[in-house]
């Protein structure tokens, strides 16, 4: 392996930690864009944003890709390359953090109030799993009973932002749409050539054409490293999946054989029922 390869390799580790879309947007000209773009609002001084983005959070999978204040509102951003139904939690937990270090200099014990920011919470999804444009996700949906009068619930708005959904939305944030369409083609180009291949492709192409120009030319050695670790960790992840599907299948499959070979033909049909399949997982050994 040459001493060009290895260098290229050298940040791709399990641990690395920059994202390209975190990159992006952790400047200020682009966050305030994509803010403006998602809430309706016509800032124009990136100044009045203040980004508090924890880098060592209470547990540190929690950390969060961009947190900033605008107007006294606390906005959390977090771009997503697989659907997580647990993000509310994970949004839980870090927020909790967040304003533990906004107010460790206060009195919380105090009879006087301690103002915070009221918090909002965006995903941007660009996973390979079709999503709708739009979804809500909600702690409460977490909960193991289900409640009328809940107590305690945040709620998450997931955003998908592959290319051609929410056109508006791409329209307004001319960076958010050049991110889309880079992500497109480097997945596309993937499909046919080596990954190294297709993200160097991919990078020249977008240059020529204006995509994400300026920080593709400022940044193109962070790019390549961190769009082949991102796409080899999703395809990491899509195998993962994978497998555990059809270790699920080949479960099934054996117990519908033992069920049948028990003189239990029958009773298959019951399985649908979540209690039955587990009671007759454990009978036979094949649960977890």
């Amino acid at each position: 392996m040459t001493a060009q390869k290895e260098e290229l390799l050298l940040p791709m580790k399990r641990d690395y930690k920059s994202r390209m879309f975190t990159m992006i947007f952790s400047k200020k000209e682009e966050l305030l864009e994509l803010y403006n773009a998602v809430s309706g609002k016509q800032y124009t001084n990136p100044e009045a944003l203040t980004i508090n983005t924890l880098e060592n959070a209470i547990y540190m999978s929690m950390r969060n890709d961009v947190s900033f204040i605008i107007d006294s509102r606390l906005s959390l951003y977090e771009h997503q390359s697989t659907y997580c139904p647990n993000i509310p939690l994970r949004f839980f937990l870090y927020l909790s953090d967040l304003y533990s270090g906004m107010i460790k200099e206060k009195n919380i014990y105090g009879t006087k109030k301690i103002m915070i920011p009221p918090p909002h919470f965006i995903v941007f999804y660009n996973g390979l799993e079709k999503r709708d444009e739009v979804e809500e996700l909600k702690l409460s949906d977490l909960y193991e009973i289900q409640e009328e009068d809940i107590d305690l619930e945040l709620k998450v708005v997931m955003i998908n932002i592959n290319r051609g959904n929410n056109q508006q939305l791409m329209d307004t944030c001319r960076t958010l749409k050049d991110y889309a369409e880079y992500i497109y083609r480097m997945r596309e180009y993937a499909k046919k050539v080596p990954i190294e291949v297709a993200v160097e492709r991919t990078i020249t192409e977008c240059i020529q054409e204006g995509i994400l120009k300026e920080f593709l030319e400022q940044n193109r050695a962070e790019a390549i490293a961190m769009s082949i670790y991102e796409y080899d960790e999703e395809k990491h992840m899509k195998m993962e999946r994978e497998d555990a599907f059809a270790d699920g299948r080949n479960s099934m499959l054996t117990l519908i054989k033992k069920m049948a070979e028990d003189g239990m033909a029958e009773q298959i049909a019951n399985l649908t029922s979540p209690e039955f399949l587990e009671e007759m997982l454990d009978k036979y050994g094949l649960g977890r």
